[in-house]
Formats: structure tokens, C-alpha cells, sequence
């Protein structure tokens, strides 16, 4: 619990000392100005030993970037998790991507299927973290002059390789503290970092559908269609 806290603080600290260049205008930092929220799901549910982390890519801008939480859908993060804290405003918000913590009344699609799920297939969010966590891969928002989100994957190489060296290092970390069975990437950005990060780990690597509502077949379905890749990779949910 306090390793991961000690985790996060480094990895934040390391990424607000990089740049990045057009067509980024704006980044935001969950792990700094969401601390609060951030950290009490790492306190309250990432202190014991896991089954399974699941690992997405990066914030999204009405989830993670408003609560801190991974994936963090705000009603899933307020009702189910039980965590609202404050959130900071930020200087230089895009203005059409504004910071309002749980005051944000937009939806993630993402995190509305995740924690969904979660929440129809374990009685309490207590149960699905005694097995169960969820981290980001990189904890960086990057946004265009649009407003439009840019994925970590689409960053210049130099970019990109100066941010994945922090990121590998805090997910080795991550993962040696939380002692998983099994890491899984959700969507294939997330599964290609593991296997690249953890070569030395003993767990069992995979992936499964991302949740976006970009991909046609997470449309189609995404809670089948992911438990059905989790059973293959031997977890089982009930």
C-alpha cells in the first residue's frame, strides 16, 4: 500500500520533467493534482497480494483524469469504490477538456464498461479487489489543440521512448509489490508494454479486449467478450 503510493509520487514526478511537442498542446497529470483520490484507491484496495492487475493505457479524459482512479468512471469511483476526494484544478486546461473532479458531469464509455462489469459480477467492490486490481500504463492525458486525445502510441519515437522508460520502471515496480498471478494488458498498446516491461516476472502475461467505444467489438459486447478472454487465460470469475 504505502510501496505503491511511494511508486506513484516517483513515476509523477519523473514524467512532469518531460516535454512534448505539437500536435500536443496540453498534458495533464492525474497522479499530481487527483493525489487525493488517486491515492486512497491505492490505499484502500491495492494494500494485499493480487490474482490478476489489469493494466489499460492511459487516462481517460472523463475518467482518470477527473478521479485519479484508473479507468475511473465517476459514479463507479464515488458509488461502488466509495472514494470522492478533491481534485485540483490545473492551470492552462484545454478549455474544451476542463478539470471538475466529481463535479464532471460527462461519462467514460470505458470506465462505465469496466467497473461495470465489476460491479455485476462480484457482490461489493471489497470482493473484486481481494482478487483483482487495476492500474494505467502511462499516467499522462495528452491533448491536441482540438481537444482531441492523443494515445501515448502516437507520440514522436524520441517522446515516446523518454516516457516509456519511467513508465516500464514504476509498472516493474507496481508489479513486484502487488504479486500478481496473472497481468493482463487491456487492448493491445497495454499487452505490448508488459510483455516488453516485465520479462522478469513470473506472471502470466495476456490481453483482452479494450472497453473503447472505438472498437466495433467491444460494442458488440465488451463484458462477454472479455470474460470469455479471462477464462482462456485460466481466471476464473465465479
Amino acid at each position: 500500500m504505502e510501496e505503491l503510493v511511494r511508486i506513484s509520487r516517483r513515476l509523477s514526478r519523473a514524467v512532469d520533467k518531460l516535454s512534448f511537442a505539437d500536435p500536443v498542446t496540453h498534458v495533464y497529470n492525474p497522479l499530481d493534482y487527483a493525489r487525493a483520490p488517486h491515492e486512497a484507491y491505492l490505499e484502500r484496495f491495492g494494500g494485499t497480494r493480487k490474482e490478476v492487475v489489469l493494466v489499460g493505457m492511459n487516462p481517460g479524459p472523463f475518467g482518470m483524469a477527473q478521479t485519479g482512479v484508473p479507468f475511473g468512471q465517476i459514479e463507479a469511483v464515488r458509488d461502488w469504490m466509495g472514494i470522492e476526494k478533491p481534485v485540483r484544478r490545473i492551470r492552462h486546461a484545454h478549455p474544451k477538456r476542463p478539470i471538475e473532479g466529481f463535479a464532471c458531469t460527462r461519462s467514460e464509455v470505458s470506465g462505465a464498461r469496466l467497473w461495470g462489469w465489476a460491479k455485476a459480477r462480484f457482490p461489493s467492490a471489497d470482493r473484486f479487489f481481494a482478487r483483482f486490481f487495476v492500474l494505467n500504463y502511462c499516467p499522462l492525458v495528452f491533448l491536441e489543440a482540438s481537444g482531441r486525445n492523443r494515445t501515448p502510441d502516437k507520440l514522436p519515437k524520441s517522446e515516446r521512448q523518454a516516457l516509456e522508460r519511467h513508465c516500464d520502471a514504476a509498472l516493474v515496480d507496481a508489479i513486484a509489490c502487488l504479486k500478481p498471478r496473472h497481468v493482463v494488458g487491456v487492448g493491445g498498446f497495454a499487452e505490448k508494454k508488459i510483455r516488453t516491461a516485465l520479462t522478469d516476472c513470473d506472471a502470466c502475461l495476456g490481453t483482452i479486449l479494450h472497453p473503447s467505444p472505438a472498437s466495433p467489438l467491444a460494442n458488440r459486447g465488451w463484458a462477454p467478450a472479455a470474460e470469455a478472454q479471462l477464462r482462456e487465460l485460466g481466471i476464473q470469475i465465479s
